[in-house]
């Protein structure tokens, strides 16, 4: 068993290394675009490396920061902006535009289709509903004079007049079809989401034939615990993002507003459902599931660093802070630099990016809080008026891999 773990961690560290490899862009031991890590433990880049890497780096400020629960949520469609095209008449249907397929734009009051019941070889379908039609009226003729003298039931007499009003649409409906054929048209304009028979496929009459969307509003349906109902009410917007995908949407950015969420739970859930909907921007596919942050009351004087300025390892959260070249060793982490301002608004950050200048970097554990998906609010580990590694922390973290001090760089203390 101690061999068995032995060959595990060696495997994981393969697997470690494999993936570090392959974040630094070019195989073997080039050292090319790799910082040097100096006898203190500090992380040096030039300037060249940094710009090469995308690194940028941001003055951290208190200031404005929503509360945030985390829930699970889908997408859906919104009511209404979905239309059923369905068949008017049974037939073979064919489509007018050969290249008709899914996402196709169509207009409202486009011809889709054209459905023929001709040369069927059931026979002429306008004969056999006009037959249907005049049998039905005869025998509703026949019958209401015998209820009239209570010779037959009133069952009897209702059963007749259905059957012939049901006979006389179905002909109505089947004679204004131009003998036969019916042309097929949308309803409201949009995009085609499905088309449910092709071209030579017999249909009947009221048979759904294809789907058109709008796709103009979408909603969030999101499930918030039950724990937290009493906080529903705090609910001003939410932030969310698709599995496996790494951006993150704003709903105070797609014209979002939350619709509607219950007031008492789902039999058999311990979830309350809660309705956003929002402007769809083209790339958010409905039915897909996504992590949702509910956005509560702002809190004041909170420190955040973009969610892209963390790293982390077996648990602990990392960020990358950067030292000025006259810096006193015994003030690492407990001076702040750079310009320090409490009043910025909420998620206004100064962004650098040190044209021409040298990267010294020191790696630092921080106490993460609550994340709005974006940003991440740091409770330990970091103040007001220290600079980090918004962008680019991954590339700091891989430059720290070399222990060589890079020549000529004398950094007195």
């Amino acid at each position: 068993m101690k061999h068995l773990n032995i060959f595990v961690i060696l495997m994981a560290a393969s697997l470690l290394a494999g993936c570090n490899s392959g974040e630094k862009g070019h195989g073997g031991h080039d050292h090319e675009g790799e910082g040097k890590k100096d006898h203190n433990g500090e992380i040096v880049m030039t300037h060249e490396q940094m710009e090469k890497a995308g690194v940028e780096t941001e003055t951290v400020s208190a200031a404005d920061f929503t509360a945030v629960m985390k829930a699970a949520g889908q997408i859906v469609r919104r009511q209404g902006d979905e239309q059923t095209v369905a068949a008017t008449i049974s037939g073979i249907v064919y489509w007018r535009n050969a290249s008709l397929s899914e996402g196709s734009h169509v207009g409202s009051g486009q011809a889709l289709a054209d459905i023929t019941a001709r040369h069927l070889q059931d026979g002429d379908p306008i004969a056999k509903a006009k037959a249907a039609f005049e049998a039905a009226k005869s025998e509703m003729e026949r019958v209401k004079p015998l209820a009239d003298e209570n010779i037959v039931s009133q069952r009897e007499w209702e059963q007749a007049r259905l059957t012939y009003q049901t006979a006389r649409a179905a002909y109505e409906g089947l004679k204004a079809s131009r003998s036969g054929s019916a042309v097929v048209t949308t309803g409201m304009g949009g995009y085609v989401k499905s088309l449910l028979v092709k071209s030579g496929d017999y249909v009947n009459v009221g048979d759904p034939i294809a789907i058109v969307t709008q796709n103009r509003r979408q909603q969030l349906v999101v499930d918030v615990p039950e724990c937290a109902y009493r906080k529903m009410s705090d609910i001003k917007s939410a932030n969310f993002r698709a599995t496996g995908n790494d951006n993150v949407y704003k709903l105070s950015e797609l014209n979002g507003k939350l619709v509607s969420y219950s007031r008492t739970l789902p039999e058999g859930s311990a979830y309350l459902p809660a309705t956003f909907e929002f402007d769809n921007v083209g790339d958010i596919i409905a039915g897909s599931f996504v992590e949702v942050y509910l956005l509560l009351q702002p809190r004041k004087n909170v420190i955040t660093v973009p969610n892209s300025a963390l790293t982390e390892e077996q648990g602990l959260y990392y960020v990358y802070v950067r030292l000025h070249a006259d810096h006193e060793h015994e003030n690492h982490g407990h001076e702040a630099h750079g310009h320090e301002n409490h009043n910025h608004e909420p998620h206004e950050h100064e962004v650098h990016k040190h044209e021409g200048e040298e990267g010294i970097f020191e790696k630092r554990e921080v106490i993460i809080g609550q994340t709005d998906g974006s940003r991440t609010e740091i409770v330990g580990g970091l103040k007001a008026g220290e600079t980090v590694v918004s962008k680019g922390a991954y590339q700091v973290k891989l430059a720290a891999s070399s222990s060589v001090i890079p020549e000529g760089h004398n950094h007195n203390h």
